[in-house]
């Protein structure tokens, strides 16, 4: 077992549902009964997100009820990748604890050895409560059977859109794709400066928006290791998705990712946008307050197989392999995302992955009432990826991403792209179970 004075810990930081430490220590380091792991330093590296900045004001009490100090170091995405491939690579033990992105390096770092299976330590406390986290949370967090990192924002695929605009045109709120693209239709008015709709429509960044279309329609990127973007499932979804953004879409919406996308919604520029519900503060932009007021939040948008939105972890918390001192990583791994903390961090509207906090009215106050509305809806359902499954998620992205743009571009049969990107998706797939 790895941890011997589980309750001695346990009844010392309580508050925290922090454990106890195995860990060799330096000479000079001295835990003691109420301070397990006083001496100890760990370092955190993380990326550039709001859920750092809620962190950071806590640490103090976690570290004067362990004895441990904890070093936080930041990056933006692409440079924390970058940081902690090198790190990995030279077999380095530090950082000890480290935020990461599940659907996007999981799969690598795991077959790499980078990451620490965790199954056996979510068992050792009984207050954690592991079964509280969302079982689409987990099952983002899965890999080859094994548990990687454990969640700490997860977001799911939603539906924004312009109350004025929809109550002026007597639209209803969409509830299905056909009804989406109706509206976008009527609601397109580029004369006045309004699209019908916007959305992610750069090559790889569209890719996990258009993953909610393709499952409510009945699709996947992937079926076992068979490649599964060349179905008639697949086709229609990406028909859809490229048409929407082809015909009610800003002429350079090709190029844009997340934070273009958002603003040019939050500026009033476009009626209906589907995005990640985790970004809705990007799309009420108080330099905008008239668009502000009446932005609206919906589900998902059903289509033949109903309403089948991504619901990921978009960002876990995870253990060096190589770190000299795991048990201290763990330890601040089980704080930093038990219910307290979790409780804590979401009501600064960073939407957490606890089943619990959700269903407590003090856990959903830091989000707009109607969101909240959506959040339960769609917390405990849809799919838990939003990209192909792979180890090289970067090209495979790419060869999704290359069909919708076909139809963003204006060909209108992309069967023939579809069925040699499968091909292209197919051949990663197979090289990956060499």
């Amino acid at each position: 077992m790895r941890r011997s004075g589980a309750a001695l810990i346990l009844a010392a930081i309580a508050a925290t549902g922090c454990g106890n430490s195995s860990d060799n220590r330096s000479a000079g380091e001295k835990g003691t009964a109420d301070k397990p792991f006083a001496g100890q330093s760990i370092t955190l590296v993380t990326g550039s997100h709001p859920w750092v900045d809620a962190i950071r004001p806590l640490l103090p009490q976690f570290e004067a009820k362990t004895g441990m100090s904890v070093s936080v170091q930041s990056f933006f995405e692409d440079q924390l990748t970058q940081k902690l491939t090198v790190q990995f690579t030279s077999r380095s033990e530090t950082p000890d604890v480290f935020m990461y992105r599940p659907l996007q390096e999981g799969k690598l770092f795991f077959r790499n050895g980078w990451l620490e299976p965790l199954d056996d330590f979510v068992k050792q406390t009984t207050d954690y409560d592991y079964e509280d986290f969302t079982a689409q949370s987990i099952g983002s967090s899965i890999v080859d059977g094994r548990l990687t990192g454990i969640p700490i924002i997860i977001e799911q695929a939603i539906l924004y859109y312009r109350k004025d605009l929809l109550q002026k045109a007597g639209i209803p709120v969409p509830q299905t794709i056909e009804q989406l693209a109706e509206a976008a239709s009527r609601l397109h008015d580029p004369d006045n400066g309004v699209y019908g709709f916007v959305a992610r429509g750069g090559r790889s960044p569209l890719v996990t928006q258009v993953s909610s279309y393709l499952y409510s329609e009945g699709g996947d990127f992937t079926l076992g290791n068979k490649a599964t973007i060349n179905t008639p499932a697949a086709i229609k979804a990406f028909t859809m998705y490229g048409t929407l953004l082809r015909d009610y879409g800003p002429s350079d919406v090709i190029n844009m990712s997340w934070p273009q996308a958002s603003a040019y919604f939050a500026e009033g520029k476009a009626a209906l946008y589907t995005d990640a519900n985790s970004i809705y503060k990007m799309t009420m932009d108080p330099d905008y307050p008239d668009v502000a007021g009446n932005v609206g939040f919906a589900t998902f948008p059903a289509g033949a197989k109903g309403s089948r939105p991504y619901n990921i972890t978009s960002w876990g918390l995870a253990i060096n392999p190589k770190s000299a001192h795991k048990e201290a990583a763990w330890t601040f791994i089980e704080w930093a995302t038990s219910k307290e903390i979790t409780m804590l961090i979401q009501q600064k509207g960073i939407p957490g992955p606890r089943s619990s906090v959700w269903n407590q009215e003090e856990g959903t106050a830091g989000f707009p009432a109607e969101l909240v509305k959506v959040f339960k809806k769609s917390v405990n359902g849809g799919v838990d990826h939003d990209r192909p499954t792979t180890i090289n998620v970067t090209e495979a992205r790419e060869t999704v991403g290359e069909i919708v743009q076909k139809v963003i571009t204006g060909e209108t049969n992309i069967q023939e792209t579809a069925d040699q990107a499968n091909a292209a998706l197919q051949a990663i797939l197979d090289k990956e179970a060499e």
